[in-house]
């Protein structure tokens, strides 16, 4: 243990009592614990204490950066063309980063995506990944970046050269009830992020019951705040906050959420809530690609000019889909990781297959006006699909297919959901978590899907 550093229940304490850690203490503490030297429990402790009492900007600056420095960064010296990626504060359903990489890469985009893994009651990007056969996420940082350059795209977990620090804290986070604190988020989000060598990057920051923020005024904060650390230290951050009052699509569960990523990919029918937040998402991508990032009208021009850019950007991103270069870009970034590039064209067939496949069936007919998306992402954590422990396994195939969306009138008999499952009992259990996620009304309780836009001009209502 550094000599500058007080024994750490002290330093517990200190937060707990709602002061200030001294200037050096929380480098010292990242330090000791990448190092092996601070235990998991006096973290966990010190992260609840976080919770309860966050963090000053001193404080939230130095964390950030201790663990931006407790590992490499992928560096794109001379690399001329932009780089740009896309976060999200994590939903139930949602599998836009899935699309958004190979999209953008066939705009041209440099997509250096570092992701994480289930997250509570969300799912990571990693785990829908690693149901593509043979895909590998734990690249080297060399090889991260020459895969960048060659094809355009790379989509990588963090292994120990990348913000060690925050791997085993995102880890300890999920599984000790200290997941939704603004600080820890942002310093989380942002180290990582800054380790990438972007030159802008998006947020998709969630609101809504599903989301680990839900209220709207603390979603703003953590957008203005990691906005604020992306501009202290030269990366344009524009954030959207998008809606988690519901699940985003469909599918649940990591391969049924590859299935329709791929689906949106191939130009065919999918949830236009899916197609709408994606869209709006990589069209904040590709005019920050230009140059745009951060800006809003004191910026760039009149908000109807900017509309205009995220309009034709839109355009740009739908053709490109049409065209089969999205699919294409996906097809070659999966064979680059070492999947099986068949999936773009046979998902059916390449993809895995829950045992079980479980229809549930309305009891009765009215109007659905709320579908709650956190109880359905703990269900598919209960099927196999996330986690409760760090050390569980994943099971890729099981999910849930939610067919009832907001607004939906439906007869008795009709479809609710598609239950993907190991076991019989596993399937049961999963069939009264949606039954009891639905609830019937005569008021739909639905956000709007993209309500605000963030910048460093200031928040736009949408």
């Amino acid at each position: 243990m550094r000599a500058d550093l007080p024994p750490v229940p002290a330093l517990i304490e200190r937060k707990r009592d709602g002061f200030p850690l001294a200037p050096g203490q929380w480098r010292a503490l990242i330090e000791g614990y990448t190092a092996g030297r601070v235990p998991d429990y006096q973290l966990s402790a010190l992260c609840m204490a976080v919770v309860f009492r966050g963090l000053d900007p001193a404080e939230l600056a130095e964390l950030t950066d201790a663990m931006l420095a407790s590992g490499d960064r992928l560096r794109f010296d001379g690399e001329p063309r932009p780089r740009v990626d896309k976060h999200s504060t994590g939903g139930v359903g949602d599998k836009t980063s899935l699309i958004l990489t190979p999209l953008l890469a066939a705009a041209g985009v440099v997509v250096p995506m570092m992701s994480g893994r289930g997250l509570g009651h969300t799912g990571g990007t990693l785990d829908k990944l690693e149901a593509i056969p043979g895909f590998r996420t734990n690249l080297p940082l060399a090889d991260a970046v020459t895969q960048a350059r060659r094809i355009g795209a790379v989509m990588l977990g963090q292994t120990e050269e990348v913000c060690p620090a925050d791997k085993r804290l995102y880890a300890l986070r999920d599984v000790s009830g200290t997941v939704p604190a603004i600080p820890l988020i942002s310093a989380s989000i942002m180290s990582k992020k800054l380790a990438e060598g972007l030159t802008a990057l998006v947020l998709d920051v969630k609101v809504g019951s599903g989301a680990f923020i839900p209220e709207e005024v603390r979603a703003l904060e953590l957008a203005r705040t990691m906005i604020g650390l992306g501009a202290a230290r030269g990366c344009p951050v524009v954030a959207l906050l998008t809606a988690m009052d519901r699940p985003l699509g469909v599918a649940c569960g990591n391969a049924l959420e590859v299935r329709e990523a791929l689906a949106m990919l191939r130009g065919e029918p999918c949830p236009a809530d899916l197609v709408e937040v994606t869209l709006a998402l990589g069209a904040e991508m590709l005019v920050a690609a230009e140059g745009g990032a951060g800006q809003g009208p004191g910026a760039g021009g009149t908000r109807r000019a900017e509309r205009e850019r995220r309009a034709a950007a839109r355009a740009r991103l739908e053709a490109l889909i049409a065209s089969g270069a999205a699919l294409d870009a996906f097809r070659t970034l999966v064979a680059a990781q070492g999947g099986d590039p068949r999936v773009a064209d046979e998902p059916e067939q390449v993809l895995p297959r829950a045992p079980v496949v479980h229809e549930v069936r309305a009891h009765a007919g009215g109007m659905i006006c709320e579908v709650a998306p956190k109880p359905l992402g703990l269900a598919v954590v209960a099927l196999g699909g996330g986690r409760s422990r760090v050390e569980d396994r994943i099971d890729p195939a099981v999910g849930i297919e939610l067919r009832a969306r907001p607004g939906d009138t439906l007869a008795r008999g009709d479809l609710l959901a598609t239950i993907h499952a190991r076991t019989p009992a596993d399937a049961e259990a999963a069939e009264a978590a949606v039954r009891a996620a639905i609830r019937y009304g005569d008021e739909v309780v639905a956000r709007p899907l993209v309500s605000h836009r963030v910048t460093v001009e200031g928040v736009e209502r949408l």
